[in-house]
């Protein structure tokens, strides 16, 4: 049997295991930052209506919308690692909904295999020819939910696509959306028949950080507003794919000062000769941390990056980056707890 047939096979009796959420929207199209001429207060406002928009369904999640929304105007990605019923899915499906884009959910599942993910060639009997179908990795949202079920081979499949807006299936490179965002989950609570992410796929996140139990007066507001309906059927879109490119592009204008920059390098670098650190955080958290930092200058208003901005970010974006050495994570040392002493031990740029 042919290989390509069987794994076609495969990808066709699973397809409705996989596409378990697919707005049908067409792909937002390629967009060149440089030629585009932005404009901070209308780009912060289109940041104010999605929010808002999302608030609305997400109760008491200001912050953890804020980090959303800061990681996708910034080009990362995200993982949320959260309690089961937090809302995480809801909240991937909200955003999606709020900018009118293709939103597409993958349960990561043991059995997922990458071109499940990525897709495959089935041969077509009339054409004599392999025709490429495409996966659920071609779409802009991507909810990659659970992922640490899947073998490491699976999770490997998102590896390029996230470092690179590219995949490579069969010999030949797929570009895709310039607005492809990842948002994946995990349960931290049950480690059974899971898959721990490497590190390599953790670097690749530009955020990790949870949702948490809302107040009391949240929660109850969620059980008065889900009493009929959920609001999610009732979210329309808030911004357009154009207004959507125009924040992305504003948020890479915001201007960061050398000073700063040469803060980020230094608290960065410092995660590499901590103490209890195995393996301290990689340039690339650098780069994650810039980008993230300007996205919440543009939320504020601001025309340039605050030391406050970088403050407010460094913890989610650096501390799933670092491995602890054994001793440190035995006598109860925490990722989160060295990247904040770091921070405040590294003077502030005047």
């Amino acid at each position: 049997m042919n290989n390509k047939n069987h794994h076609g096979s495969s990808s066709v009796l699973s397809e409705e295991r996989v596409f378990l959420e697919d707005d049908r929207v067409p792909p937002a199209k390629s967009f060149t930052p440089n030629n585009m001429t932005t404009n901070s207060p209308a780009a912060r406002e289109i940041y104010r209506k999605i929010a808002t928009n999302i608030e609305s369904v997400m109760r008491g999640q200001s912050t953890a919308v804020r980090r959303l929304l800061a990681a996708f105007a910034s080009g990362g990605h995200v993982l949320l690692e959260d309690y089961p019923g937090t809302g995480k899915t809801t909240l991937a499906k909200t955003l999606a909904r709020s900018i009118g884009v293709q939103f597409k959910r993958i349960q990561f599942t043991p059995d997922l295999l990458p071109s499940d993910i990525l897709g495959v060639s089935v041969f077509d009997q009339r054409e004599q020819t392999f025709r490429f179908h495409e996966g659920p990795i071609f779409t802009n949202i991507l909810l990659a939910d659970e992922i640490n079920r899947a073998s490491p081979r699976a999770q490997s499949a998102l590896l390029e696509a996230m470092a690179e807006n590219q995949v490579s299936v069969e010999g030949e490179r797929r570009h895709l959306s310039d607005l492809f965002f990842v948002i994946a989950t995990q349960n931290p609570v049950e480690f059974r028949g899971t898959y721990p992410l490497p590190e390599a796929q953790m670097d690749r996140f530009a955020m990790q950080f949870n949702l948490g139990y809302v107040s009391a007066d949240h929660e109850v507001a969620v059980l008065s507003a889900q009493a009929k309906h959920h609001p999610l059927e009732n979210i329309q879109a808030a911004a357009s794919v154009d207004e959507v490119i125009l924040l992305k592009c504003a948020t890479q204008q915001i201007r960061m000062s050398e000073e700063l920059k040469h803060y980020i390098v230094k608290v960065v670098s410092a995660t590499r000769s901590a103490t209890g650190v195995q393996l301290g955080a990689s340039p690339r958290a650098s780069i994650a941390l810039m980008k993230a930092a300007q996205a919440l200058a543009l939320f504020d208003g601001e025309d340039f990056v605050h030391p406050e901005h970088i403050h407010e970010i460094a913890v989610p974006v650096i501390a799933h980056r670092l491995v602890l050495d054994p001793q440190a994570r035995f006598s109860g040392t925490t990722t989160q707890s060295i990247v904040t002493d770091i921070l405040k031990k590294i003077p502030v740029p005047a």
